[in-house]
């Protein structure tokens, strides 16, 4: 039996029972996965001979109705369609970056029997900071829903086991760039100055959308590695006090 042929297998068992009464005159679980694949297929992007990365977070858009319909089910059949995913992935030597991650949405442009996917290669990130070191931080840096906190004298972001903050990108260096931050004078308005400069990575980064080797940083300020966008962002004295 062919690849392509299990994969179809595959497919058919997710519509298999109470799956099958929910879609039987709307969106079919079998089609979405379907798209699902077609997502991997045409986003894929070459690492080497052998591998292609992938997009791994998925947003799949029903009309309300289809929603409505797939609620008592969304969980168990996220799960399967990940798995049909993975499956397919190994066949096609597709490397995802991170978990996947597949959501339920509603669309009010869309009738019934109507659907649409977003996806994105998101990267998964780590950091040995603690849960309190992120709640006193004077400055965070946001990185694909996670928070990080930027302290003196800095931190070291790549995607190598000793950098302070590792993304699992292809497209980042095992030490790509490091932030510096220093404590700022009164006169500045916030108690922390921040910096970032490139440690001579391959694929440089871009700061604000601009290619630079080192920037001054600000609230909002982001530094785009490899396909990892983060943002800088400023914690002030009434955010701090919230906490």
């Amino acid at each position: 039996m062919g690849k392509f042929q299990k994969f179809e297998n595959k497919l058919e068992q997710v519509v298999v029972g109470t799956f099958a009464k929910a879609f039987r005159s709307a969106v079919q679980p079998v089609e979405i996965s379907a798209a699902l694949q077609r997502e991997l297929d045409n986003n894929a992007q070459i690492l080497s001979r052998d591998r292609r990365l992938v997009p791994n977070d998925f947003h799949v858009e029903l009309s309300n109705g289809d929603l409505e319909r797939l609620a008592p089910y969304d969980t168990a059949m996220a799960r399967e369609l990940t798995e049909t995913l993975r499956d397919h992935a190994e066949d096609q030597n597709y490397v995802f970056p991170g978990p996947v991650h597949i959501e339920f949405e509603k669309a009010d442009d869309l009738t019934t029997g109507r659907f649409r996917i977003r996806s994105r290669a998101q990267a998964k990130v780590t950091s040995d900071a603690s849960h309190t070191q992120v709640q006193r931080a004077k400055a965070l840096l946001e990185v694909n829903g996670t928070q990080h906190p930027l302290q003196p004298p800095g931190l070291v972001v790549g995607r190598g086991t000793d950098a302070d903050l590792r993304i699992n990108d292809p497209g980042v260096s095992r030490r790509h760039i490091e932030f510096g931050v220093q404590i700022g004078r009164a006169e500045d308005g916030h108690p922390l100055m921040l910096a970032v400069r490139d440690l001579g990575s391959t694929n440089g980064m871009l700061v604000d959308g601009t290619k630079v080797q080192q920037a001054p940083l600000h609230d909002g300020s982001t530094v785009k590695i490899g396909n990892t966008t983060m943002t800088v962002r400023l914690v002030t004295e009434e955010e701090s006090a919230d906490v």
